[in-house]
């Protein structure tokens, strides 16, 4: 007895028809794959690589422009330092923790350690040298001078540069504001409760002389 014969015009796929798609789509897939990756080996390419030598860069600090060579693993804290003589950051612990190297970086709060200096070019750089003005101090460094807001005053650098980028978004903080801004700063001396104070001057604010009026405790 035959088998009765599929209608083929009712939608009805054969295995050969669903083998032939199959093959069809991976083909396609494939090719697609492999123009992707011809592409990227293109732009690889034509990509310049940079090193392992000095390369020739550019940097805009505290207002000035600056030609000089690096190799391309230097950062930003080491030829400020060591290339460019400016040495208010300053190099604790290299590794992003404590903030003693804190400069601007089109004006916002950077670690100079973490940043290399072939990645600063083409933005303005700023240190705590060019916070003042023909040598007139800022009022945030008026006031942790007034308020005798540093001890070995190693950090004070990086500290002042947290708390002025602060004032210059958000005039009138509080003192909360003022530690969470200057969390990624460390004092080693202890001397949190006067930093706090000066920053708390520096934005107008009435303060007493009384440090408890900022508790220990709260700082952490």
């Amino acid at each position: 007895m035959n088998k009765p014969t599929p209608d083929a015009g009712a939608g009805h796929v054969t295995r050969r028809d669903f083998l032939k798609s199959l093959g069809t789509t991976a083909v396609a897939t494939a090719a697609t794959q492999a123009q992707t990756i011809a592409e990227q080996l293109e732009r690889t390419r034509a990509e310049k690589i940079l090193g392992p030598g000095p390369v020739p860069i550019s940097l805009r600090v505290n207002g000035r422009e600056f030609h000089l060579e690096v190799e391309p693993r230097v950062t930003l804290l080491d030829v400020l330092r060591n290339n460019l003589s400016i040495t208010g950051p300053k190099e604790v612990c290299d590794r992003g923790t404590c903030g003693a190297c804190t400069v601007w970086m089109e004006g916002q709060p950077v670690y100079a350690c973490m940043k290399l200096a072939i990645e600063a070019q083409n933005h303005s750089i700023t240190t705590v040298e060019g916070l003042s003005l023909e040598g007139k101090l800022n009022k945030v460094q008026e006031a942790f001078l007034e308020e005798d807001a540093l001890m070995c005053g190693y950090c004070t650098p990086g500290f002042i540069m947290s708390a002025t980028a602060l004032l210059k978004f958000n005039p009138h903080p509080t003192a909360q504001e003022i530690r969470h801004a200057c969390a990624g700063n460390i004092c080693r001396c202890g001397t949190h409760p006067r930093i706090i104070k000066a920053v708390l001057k520096a934005s107008g604010a009435t303060v007493t002389s009384n440090l408890d009026v900022i508790p220990y405790a709260s700082l952490a």
